[in-house]
């Protein structure tokens, strides 16, 4: 392939060009506080994001990353607050241990309870699903509302998420909703700060969800 620029890239080969984005991210982060488990995830981030300060922001729950396997590998259901999450997250490896990827912002019955209690359609659907889906994962990208009214299910005993990965983007709650995840005592993965989003929190989930199916592969060798 002939590139009309002065410029040539790296390599044109796809898997060549993870590889070498991963050893770049490697170099350039340097040294780290991130454990050997936690790792794959900052580092998907960081590819995810091209943000070297949001991948050294993230925080993690010492049973994160092992909950998060576990949930899957159990066939637990993913609940997403937006669909864009829904969207790129690889469900066939979710799909493969019996679980799938759900959304309900959009349903019927949530946009109209959303509106008789003049509240969000993310606290309402989060409502929602903690009445479907119990042990799941639940992937909060863009709605701080969201992670706020899981955080106060969760406080108040009615909540028991496998693995909340909570990083909303924005400029209202965002920052405020991940500090008070950060206080509870069950297993979560966010980040200090405003940075975030769908795409991050996608990055993170497929992070785990490679760890699950590698874990499945070794524990099913003869």
């Amino acid at each position: 392939m002939d590139f009309k620029t002065e410029f040539k890239p790296l390599t044109v080969q796809p898997q060549e060009i993870e590889g070498k984005s991963f050893e770049m991210i490697t170099e350039e982060l340097g040294e780290h506080p991130f454990t050997d488990e936690q790792y794959p995830v900052v580092q998907r981030v960081i590819h995810a994001s091209a943000d070297f300060e949001l991948g050294r922001s993230m925080v993690f729950h010492p049973d994160a990353i092992q909950a998060g396997i576990a949930a899957l590998r159990a066939g637990q259901s993913v609940i997403a607050d937006v669909q864009m999450i829904q969207a790129g997250v690889s469900k066939d490896r979710i799909r493969g241990f019996g679980g799938d990827v759900h959304v309900h912002i959009s349903d019927p019955d949530v946009m109209e309870e959303a509106k008789r209690l003049n509240t969000t359609r993310a606290i309402i659907s989060t409502r929602k699903a903690n009445q479907l889906y119990e042990g799941g994962i639940y992937a909060i990208g863009n709605a701080p509302t969201a992670l706020l009214e899981l955080i106060r299910l969760v406080k108040e005993g009615e909540a028991k998420p496998g693995l909340i990965i909570g990083m909303p983007v924005g400029f209202v709650s965002a920052a405020e909703s991940k500090d008070e995840l950060r206080k509870l005592d069950i297993p979560f993965i966010t980040n200090i700060g405003r940075k975030g989003g769908s795409t991050i929190v996608v990055a993170a989930l497929n992070a785990i969800s490679l760890m699950a199916v590698r874990a499945e592969s070794l524990n099913n060798r003869p």
